[in-house]
């Protein structure tokens, strides 16, 4: 498991990227990058302005699509049809 601090600057803009996406759950993001839902929520509450963390956190609480085991039957991908394909934990460039 990687440590918060340990991520790069092109990993946490990727996992607040990741979070900020309604069809992306906390599991992509440990899978990718192996830190739980709580430490996702720390990172993005350290990272982001307060207001945006609360406009952020207001929006994912209790989110179907942001836990797959709460997600749609339909929902099959991590991540938007709209998302360039990541692959290997490398970051997509837009």
């Amino acid at each position: 498991m990687k440590k918060l601090k340990d991520l790069s600057e092109e990993e946490v803009d990727r996992i607040v990227e990741m979070a900020w996406e309604d069809r992306t759950p906390f599991d992509a993001i440990q899978a990718q990058f192996g830190i739980s839902e709580a430490e996702t929520i720390a990172l993005m509450r350290n990272t982001m302005k307060r207001s945006s963390f609360k406009m952020w956190r207001a929006r994912v609480q209790g989110r179907a699509t942001k836990h797959a085991k709460k997600a749609p039957e339909d929902m099959d991908t991590f991540k938007s049809r709209m998302q360039k394909s990541i692959a290997l934990n490398k970051i997509s460039k837009r």
